[in-house]
């Protein structure tokens, strides 16, 4: 079943691209923004379909490598201030036109001291999101087809919320053990597979961690495909 949805995911990809021309040279850019003085910078990343890769570690607020083969499809990365916050906006250029043998794919990398709220939305295709080590205050994320991985595994030092909604495919989605979880997943066509977290309710929660400072709290909507929800 879950090779099933895979397939729609990446069938649906697939259409996406057969577009009525063909992709010329492949170019690579790199983008980076300084660190400021802002208490903490909301990050919105927009990519309508491709591979994307996020991660921590980057010395400076951003460091991202972008390679693509439709120049329509160069990102655009915006950073501008609102009083103490920050506003960071990577998005993909037009997505209008659409080509055989495209090429689309985002590796950025996310300071680890500065305070984020995530939002990601990736229309069609893979996604890796690495973000354990990353000074978390909420994450969402919007899936359209194919297939991503959400892991949160790390030492968070605050609670944060986590909403993901996906419409086709499969998510994966892994949580650290070591804090307080409270998690609800719901599949419409598809099924919620759940491992290292305790049903208490309507909601899964991990063992022994109820009283612990920092709580996660995340809640996964699917549409068609599998939901992968673990702790370990």
């Amino acid at each position: 079943m879950n090779r099933l949805f895979r397939i729609w995911g990446f069938a649906l990809l697939a259409l996406w691209v057969a577009g009525c021309g063909s992709a010329g040279p492949t170019k690579t850019v790199t983008r980076t923004i300084e660190i400021d003085d802002a208490k903490a910078v909301d990050v919105e990343l927009n990519m309508s379909a491709g591979e994307l890769q996020v991660g921590g570690g980057a010395s400076r607020l951003v460091d991202g490598s972008f390679e693509f083969n439709v120049p329509e499809w160069e990102p655009v990365v915006d950073y501008r201030r609102n009083g103490e916050r920050g506003s960071l906006s990577i998005r993909q250029g037009s997505a209008s036109a659409s080509f055989r043998n495209s090429k689309n794919s985002w590796d950025i990398k996310l300071n680890d001291a500065v305070p984020l709220a995530m939002k990601t939305s990736v229309g069609a295709g893979q996604g890796t999101l690495t973000l354990g080590s990353l000074n978390l205050q909420s994450v969402q994320v919007d899936a359209g087809a194919g297939e991503f991985t959400l892991n949160l595994r790390g030492t968070p030092k605050r609670s944060y919320d986590v909403r993901v909604n996906a419409s086709v495919g499969q998510a994966n989605i892994r949580l650290p053990k070591t804090v307080g979880i409270v998690a609800t997943a719901t599949a419409g066509v598809g099924g919620v597979n759940v491992t290292g977290l305790e049903k208490q309710g309507s909601t899964w929660v991990n063992a022994g961690h109820e009283q612990d400072p920092v709580v996660i709290h995340v809640d996964v909507k699917g549409g068609v495909g599998q939901i992968e929800l673990s702790a370990e």
